[in-house]
């Protein structure tokens, strides 16, 4: 894979910037790697580079003046405050005071990349639907664009680019040659970017239709219409992993669409849950969902119905990992085999052998996110109970036990015994959970690194930090090898006895 900048796109660039700006820059050795020129009233010039290098141009502050001349030799600034050079892919982008005048502007690099799709270019001719989900600045518009070029040049298809910041094809009314022979069809604000769609469908029968950045329910509205048209819809989305997609009432209909379903006795505790559950609404616009979790390493869903189905009954769906090595050697990791759901007949047996030997806890003002968790990393033969006549003992905190109170009056009824923990925080849950279950040392210890193991496939998802339960100073040396030997980062924080790992996402 290789970017191809040449000199001249740099160049033009450049040309946009006032003189005693570019005589700074233009001769240093890594011009090639510049990411992006920033003037902002009253302030040194900047230039930033891809190895997080940041160059402050010597002399005057930038001026008004320097400004004006940027903004005269570019195109238009649409709604978006974002303007570019005619058939190069750079970017311009304004920052505006309160009356309209334009005070800073970053000038950013656009580089056409060739070779990107190589990793998932099967996905990419195989004619399905393609979401695109990842960070800003992974790459997916550039993703878009090779797809276009590819599915275009190589292979005659009809495509049409939906190309509503100019991003995919650049400035100007020529699209940049990055996108092949593909049409462009420009936006003229970004809330008229789902009528395009559709326009592009119903005037220009096109067989593929590319769109970046879709972000309201009109857009993913207009991406089911196109879908059902028989026409191949490959997009990006506002979203990191799969599961911020379902969770996200606006674009969730992406992937189906989320509603709660009320179930019935039976299918209640065949499946072991509340009554009230969610579950897909209807098929998936998109076939194929790829999250680029880093900028060589895909996970691919192939079967986005499947994927969300198994996310909404509380399991993590295997996606396929592929990922580019230094060397340029792609490696596939295909998707773990899930275990299948037991038959109805199935479920009854295991449920009635499990009734005799699992113990009920029901939460009252204690975090049942918390418990189960607790539960499930010392694998213990007890679960929630999710109301009172199924429950074998209740969990409470110390400022619900007191007596006289709706829960202890129910216990009383019932003939629950009651447990009481200090605080409703994880660490007071786990000590309980030992404590009752007799857990020794040697399973404690298991379980602390069980614990780490499960943060660890957290953060890399999540790509957000975590805090563990605190552990004495031997497990939290066991736990940050774990974490080391995973790529990412810990450090222990809090004071003794509290001192517990923080995991970091790699940056």
């Amino acid at each position: 894979m290789k970017a191809k900048v040449k000199e001249d796109e740099i160049a033009q660039l450049l040309d946009v910037i006032p003189e005693r700006i570019v005589s700074a820059i233009k001769n240093l050795p890594d011009l090639p790697r510049l990411i992006e020129i920033v003037l902002d009233l009253g302030k040194q010039p900047e230039a930033r580079f891809a190895n997080e290098k940041v160059i402050y141009i010597p002399g005057e502050a930038v001026s008004q003046a320097d400004i004006d001349y940027v903004t005269s030799k570019i195109g238009q600034f649409t709604s978006d405050n974002r303007a570019g050079i005619e058939r190069t892919l750079h970017r311009i982008s304004a920052m505006r005071n309160r009356t309209g005048k334009i005070v800073g502007l970053t000038c950013r690099v656009g580089r056409a990349i060739y070779g990107t799709i190589d990793i998932i270019r099967d996905v990419i001719e195989s004619g399905k639907n393609i979401l695109f989900l990842g960070p800003p600045g992974i790459g997916k518009t550039t993703k878009l664009r090779e797809a276009s070029r590819v599915l275009s040049d190589e292979f005659k298809k009809r495509v049409i680019v939906v190309d509503t910041s100019n991003e995919i094809a650049g400035d100007g009314d020529i699209p940049h040659p990055g996108i092949g022979k593909s049409r462009r069809m420009q936006v003229p604000s970004p809330d008229r970017q789902h009528a395009v769609m559709i326009e592009a469908v119903e005037n220009h029968m096109p067989e593929v239709v590319i769109v970046d950045e879709i972000g309201t329910e009109a857009e993913a509205h207009a991406c089911r219409t196109i879908a059902e048209r028989g026409v191949q819809l490959i997009a990006t989305a506002h979203g990191i992993t799969l599961d911020n997609l379902v969770s996200n009432p606006t674009l969730s209909d992406l992937v189906g669409g989320i509603q709660t379903v009320i179930l019935g006795d039976e299918e209640a505790k065949r499946r072991r849950t509340q009554k009230a559950v969610l579950e897909r609404k209807a098929p998936p616009t998109f076939d194929v969902l790829i999250e680029i979790r880093e900028r060589d390493t895909f996970a691919i869903y192939h079967d986005v119905a499947k994927a969300v189905d198994t996310l909404l009954r509380g399991r993590e769906p295997q996606p396929e990992l592929r990922v580019r090595t230094k060397e340029g050697k792609i490696e596939i990791e295909k998707a773990k085999e899930e275990i299948p759901e037991p038959t109805a007949e199935e479920a009854e047996k295991i449920i009635s052998e499990k009734e005799k030997r699992v113990l009920h806890i029901y939460p009252f003002g204690v975090n049942r996110a918390e418990l189960d968790r607790g539960l499930r990393i010392l694998s213990l033969p007890a679960m929630t109970a999710l109301n009172l006549d199924e429950a074998d003992m209740i969990l409470t905190v110390k400022s619900k036990a007191r007596p006289n109170t709706k829960i202890m009056i129910s216990a009383e009824e019932h003939n629950i015994p009651v447990h009481v923990i200090k605080k409703n925080v994880s660490s007071a849950i786990m000590k309980f959970l030992k404590f009752y279950f007799r857990i020794s040392r040697e399973e404690s210890d298991e379980a602390a690194l069980f614990e780490v193991e499960e943060a660890i496939k957290k953060v890399k998802n999540t790509k957000k930090s975590i805090d563990i339960n605190p552990q004495n100073a031997y497990i939290r040396r066991l736990q940050h090898q774990k974490v080391e030997e995973a790529g990412l980062r810990s450090e222990s924080v809090g004071e003794e006895p509290k001192r517990r790992l923080r995991i970091y996402p790699v940056k």
